[in-house]
């Protein structure tokens, strides 16, 4: 009904495997990842920590669809934060750019979510500094999904939350847009993160049902 790998060899090779053998499910770009920490203040999900090197625009806001999905499924509002060096167009360079534009792609694809972007760091988790200095927000609260710009700074970003503030209270990545039920892990997993995907696993066979 459902697999996890990935505890030994390198997480590209399992998931062509997993490319090959099950697909990409109707309705998705690609395949994603996302990774969930759970902080002493804030739960946040991370994308893309794994799959996309330098996804467009358009990939970007398919992989805030996917992840909303999955979001919802923990019982969880999502609230989506395109994250950037730039806010709301303080920086024209192209990173920025296509930050802004993955949040319109995404607005206009899911109107129902809540969303904003291009923003910094802060910004997306603190609604007073969103209050001083963007006047225009739409996110109330904190934002609990970060898309980042490219795989480098969402992997990055987890890595570094993972130790300095989940108390090693991790989920994940989570493999977005698979046509069935399947998790890559990598070697650095604990048991307490295999035994966490595999109730996610079974979670989501039963989903299906």
């Amino acid at each position: 009904d459902a697999m996890l790998c990935g505890l030994h060899g390198r997480f590209d090779v399992h998931l062509d495997h997993v490319r090959d053998i099950l697909g990409v499910k109707p309705g998705a770009s690609g395949f994603a990842t996302l990774n969930a920490l759970m902080l002493e203040q804030y739960s946040i999900f991370v994308a893309d920590t794994y799959v996309n090197e330098d996804p467009s625009a358009e990939q970007l806001a398919d992989i805030a669809r996917m992840a909303a999905d999955e979001v919802r499924r923990f019982g969880i509002a999502p609230k989506i934060a395109f994250l950037s060096h730039s806010n709301y167009g303080s920086s024209n360079r192209s990173s920025a750019r296509k930050m802004r534009l993955a949040r319109d792609l995404f607005k206009a694809a899911c109107p129902d979510i809540e969303c904003d972007g291009e923003m910094q760091g802060d910004a997306a988790l603190s609604e007073d500094i969103r209050n001083a200095t963007l006047l225009d927000n739409t996110l109330s609260g904190a934002a609990n999904i970060l898309i980042c710009p490219n795989l480098d700074s969402a992997n990055i970003l987890f890595n570094v939350l993972k130790m300095t503030g989940s108390n090693g209270l991790t989920v994940g990545p989570i493999l977005l847009g698979s046509a069935a039920t399947a998790h890559v892990l990598n070697p650095s997993s604990t048991v307490r993160r295999v035994v966490n995907m595999t109730a996610l696993a079974v979670a989501d066979v039963n989903a299906l049902r």
